[in-house]
């Protein structure tokens, strides 16, 4: 399977959380991030 890069920093691969949206070189999902930011936890 290959890898789709959606943005500069983010990735889908659908070996990796099953294709789920990724921080690039992480395993970093773009929802675990979003909702840590909801929760008023800064991204870094």
């Amino acid at each position: 399977m290959t890898a789709k890069t959606i943005s500069r920093y983010v990735t889908r691969n659908p070996e990796i959380l099953n294709g789920e949206p990724i921080i690039i070189g992480t395993r970093t999902s773009v929802r675990a991030i979003v909702g840590l930011w909801r929760l008023g936890i800064m991204p870094e």
